[in-house]
């Protein structure tokens, strides 16, 4: 290995701290690797922007417009609104009607806009039946991942190794060449969770679901108990009881949060409460002595709240949200929308101290009061998803069937073996010239994180190559795991790609792992579609951590998960599925000697 080598090591080594730890944006990792490589004549300049211009990132980002036009064409409204109808309110036909279905749109569209829009499905059946949202909301996610298993464009990260696979000179994959495996590991993957899901994830309640959806006269708003107020020393039974229509959502005293407080919590001074009520009775707690309105966060400063006939709603930011990064003093939601931030939950913890200084990260639920027009025409922006507070609207565009035309067509065409990459792009320009899908929302669709990650990494991937450093690492694996034969090889590349992923992004972990696959592959003379299959397969398995994949990060918020809570039903799924993966990849690709 020469000692550019080491360097692309050490630059493997950052990259992936950098990642891991989050201390800077994903597209400042993937520019900053382009410029390093280019820079530092490791990589000829057209090697080192070879990743703009890669087939891989083109037809990720393809797909994910495609999957913006089906999400437009209310595919998933619609089975929501089915499966609103089939529901039996049981927990395991929840989670069978709820998971099934996405595991089957998941293997033709891209999982992050799924689970999105099968969120507030999974919220609305959860308050029907009075079954725990953190009951079902994990298993959504889970099952996107499984289900993007089963096609070639199931997930983007085996469209990123097929399209390496190719360059290297290898045959490539079909559009159905994983459905084999992809439907036994799904089918297991699923028992487990309808199984173990109710009897691992914990039952945890979204502060919005304490509000009476059958009293649309009830408003929210929160007081401040002042010492010179009668209520100090009282507890809140005494002084919310007897017949009063007030329902304590929430108290905050200092920086402890008591969500549904106990009836006999003692009223003290400076404690805040969330309370919903008809507007006569909060009108008749602000006229109270030593009782005042409390203040929201409102841009640049913080206000009172003058009115009670506003909506509280929770939204999520979305991984491709416009608001990661910045303050709320600075997203001017009072400005242009009306709507004020009451309180911010990250990491299962709610907090509603200093909140307009608050960096924003993807998964964050925001607590926020305002009409419902503007609350919609947020989610409709596309930075946050609307989960709690106001009804979605069900939307079927004339323009549907004409999305549904394409993406059909687009499958059925590379099924005939044409190159994925023109079809996706020829399938984005029809939903465009038909406006079956308008510009702005294909560029909102294409997550910049994942496609400059991949115009990064790629090239880091060709520095692995013509520095030697993918077949000295190839050579050490063979080493060590070469002497147990091929399934154990197999096993190694699954397990080890799986644990990166829960670190690390999925695309990334492939692209590093898959000049290695090939390296092992040419070093022990096998075929090198079970290895790179183990990595396509591992890279999806990650379900012991928030991180590793987005659909995780984004039911964190709504279901109100602790990173525990991933641990504890994640781990034995991993385990499960990397027994699964490491018995019947070789079964499906035997590791035959080359000819």
């Amino acid at each position: 290995m020469s000692n550019d080598g080491y360097i692309v090591l050490a630059l493997i080594a950052v990259t992936v701290v950098l990642l891991i730890g989050q201390f800077v944006r994903t597209e400042v990792v993937g520019l900053g690797l382009v410029v390093v490589l280019g820079m530092s004549g490791i990589l000829a300049p057209g090697e080192a922007l070879s990743g703009f211009s890669s087939p891989a990132t083109l037809t990720v980002a393809a797909m994910l417009i495609l999957s913006a036009g089906l999400e437009r064409a209310g595919v998933v409204d619609l089975i929501g609104h089915r499966l609103a109808h089939a529901s039996g309110g049981g927990p395991t036909r929840l989670l069978v009607l709820l998971t099934v279905p996405t595991a089957l749109v998941s293997a033709f569209m891209n999982n992050t806009p799924l689970v999105a829009m099968m969120i507030p499905v999974g919220l609305a059946l959860a308050k029907r039946f009075d079954v725990s949202p953190s009951k079902l909301l994990l298993p959504i996610s889970y099952a996107a991942i499984l289900g993007g298993t089963c096609t070639l464009i199931g997930t983007s990260t085996n469209i990123l190794v097929d399209s390496l696979y190719r360059k290297a000179g290898g045959p490539g994959f079909s559009m159905f060449e994983f459905s084999g495996l992809g439907l036994v590991y799904t089918v297991v993957g699923l028992g487990f969770i309808v199984v173990f899901a109710p009897r691992l994830l914990p039952r945890r309640t979204a502060l919005t679901e304490l509000l009476s959806a059958s009293a649309p006269d009830h408003y929210v708003t929160e007081i401040i108990v002042r010492s010179q107020s009668r209520f100090v020393g009282r507890p809140l039974r005494e002084v919310f009881g007897g017949g009063n229509d007030v329902t304590i959502l929430e108290l905050v005293r200092g920086e402890e949060i008591l969500v549904g407080p106990s009836p006999e919590t003692v009223l003290q001074d400076g404690d805040a409460i969330l309370v919903e009520s008809s507007a006569r009775t909060i009108h008749a707690l602000l006229s109270t002595k030593g009782v005042e309105h409390s203040t929201v966060v409102a841009d640049e400063e913080r206000v009172s709240i003058q009115r009670v006939d506003l909506r509280v709603a929770e939204m999520v930011v979305t991984p491709t949200s416009s608001f990661i990064g910045s303050p709320v003093k600075e997203l001017g939601l009072s400005r242009k929308h009306g709507v004020q931030v009451l309180g911010i939950r990250r990491l299962g913890k709610q907090h509603r101290v200093l909140l307009r200084d608050w960096d924003l990260k993807p998964g964050d639920v925001l607590l926020v009061q305002g009409e419902p027009a503007p609350l919609r025409n947020l989610q409709e922006d596309g930075d946050v998803l609307l989960i709690e507070g106001v009804e979605r609207r069900l939307s079927f565009p004339k323009t549907a069937p004409i999305a549904l035309a394409v993406v059909g067509l687009v499958v059925t065409l590379a099924m005939c073996g044409l190159p994925m990459e023109f079809l996706a792009l020829g399938g984005v320009g029809t939903l465009l010239a038909t406006r079956a899908l308008e510009i702005r929302h294909a560029v909102r669709a294409v997550d910049t994180a994942v496609f400059m990650l991949l115009a990064g990494t790629i090239p880091l991937g060709l520095a692995m190559e013509s520095t030697g450093l993918a077949n000295a690492l190839a050579s050490k694996t063979v080493e060590l795991a070469g002497p147990y034969g091929p399934w154990v090889v197999i096993a190694a590349f699954y397990c080890l790609t799986s644990l990166i992923t829960e670190m690390v992004s999925n695309n990334a972990t492939a692209v590093l792992l898959t000049p290695i696959a090939l390296g092992v592959a040419r070093q022990m003379g096998i075929d090198e579609k079970p290895l790179l299959a183990a990595i396509m397969f591992g890279a999806s398995a990650s379900f012991a951590t928030p991180i590793g994949y987005q659909t995780n990060t984004l039911v964190m918020g709504p279901g109100g998960y602790l990173f525990r809570d991933y641990l504890r039903i994640g781990v034995p799924m991993n385990l499960l599925m990397a027994v699964v993966a490491s018995i019947c990849i070789p079964l499906f690709w035997p590791p035959h000697a080359r000819g």
